[in-house]
């Protein structure tokens, strides 16, 4: 049988749809304030929910040990908690099923032979981006348990942003199979589409910053940044040292989110001018319009999402704009490399 053969492309691909729906079960987690909900991590029997009212009890007896109820939560009834619960539950169990359905078919191709020394390689950082990512969740959870009732911006950045590069590269490994063989166009524009991509993930980073801070609930107008309210107190940038502004403050925070998102505009309808004054293959054009599509999806989606004060389907949306943006910078980096 042929290795590299369309069952092992339609099993990446199964993996990308995955991916994309843990991102997006993440992101209504994340949104729904769900994501302390389970203080344990159990691999094998934390997949079962709890099954009876003594169960459900004792779940939440033990949720009450930690910080968000203690300080945030305390009028939670059972009921309210069976609500949170099942998202962090959903998000869990999705990231189990993820790494079966990697594993399970890798070994299955291993043995058949099916699959090509290059895939096989890749396969293995795959799996290896896998396991760090199921990690990185853990790690994560682990930082709103301790003394305050909320996950560290920058672990939740960190989990999130590998999500986005296993995604990444995963579609990339269905790419060199389904083109095997490709010629490079032009070097500086390789390397100027290379540079906007470094540009867009800096940017999710700080859209995952935005979010752990939850930024979003400040300075909720556009074009400017008018003065903020956040649980009815006025936000103030602290001075010193001002580097962590933009990194630890919410207004400074928002306000990076906001540049890079101009930045990001300028620089893919940049790719997209240049690129349609060359002569490109049709999936070269089918790549560069997709990126001026999509960008300015995304664009109008955190404009919508900044106004309304983050609805928890708008903020989802703009989440799966952001996944539908670095598919398409994934698709066109990969035309044009040789």
């Amino acid at each position: 049988m042929k290795k590299d053969n369309n069952k092992v492309v339609y099993w990446l691909l199964t993996g990308c749809i995955l991916i994309f729906i843990m991102v997006v079960v993440g992101g209504i987690t994340r949104l729904t304030h769900s994501g302390l909900s389970i203080s344990n991590y159990k691999l094998i029997s934390g997949t079962i929910p709890p099954m009876n009212e003594v169960e459900w009890q004792e779940a939440f007896d033990l949720y009450k040990q930690y910080p968000e109820y203690q300080k945030l939560n305390t009028h939670f009834t059972l009921q309210d908690f069976k609500d949170i619960y099942f998202w962090e539950w959903l998000h869990r169990v999705i990231g189990r099923f993820i790494g079966l359905v990697f594993i399970i078919p890798f070994l299955y191709f291993l043995i058949k032979k099916q699959l090509t020394p290059s895939t096989i390689k890749k396969s293995v950082i795959l799996l290896c981006l896998g396991a760090f990512q199921g990690f990185l969740g853990w790690y994560m959870v682990k930082s709103g348990l301790v003394d305050r009732p909320d996950v560290s911006h920058y672990r939740l950045a960190a989990h999130l942003t590998t999500a986005f590069v296993t995604f990444a590269y995963t579609f990339w490994v269905v790419l060199d199979i389904i083109y095997p063989i490709r010629k490079e166009i032009n070097k500086r524009f390789k390397k100027f589409i290379q540079f906007s991509f470094a540009v867009l993930l800096l940017q999710i980073i700080y859209g995952a910053f935005v979010a752990g801070l939850d930024a979003g609930f400040i300075h909720n107008f556009w074009p400017m940044m008018s003065e903020g309210k956040f649980m009815h107190e006025t936000v103030y940038i602290e001075q010193n040292p001002v580097i962590k502004n933009f990194i630890e403050g919410k207004s400074g925070v928002q306000f990076v989110h906001r540049i890079l998102a101009y930045i990001v505009v300028i620089l893919l309808f940049i790719v997209w001018n240049k690129g349609r004054k060359m002569p490109l293959e049709k999936d070269q054009k089918l790549g560069i319009n997709f990126l001026a599509i999509f960008v300015i999806f995304q664009f109008i989606l955190g404009v919508l999402t900044l106004l309304l004060a983050v609805p928890v389907w708008l903020g989802v949306m703009h989440q799966v704009g952001a996944f539908l943006l670095l598919s398409a910078m994934t698709f066109t980096l990969h035309r044009f490399s040789k």
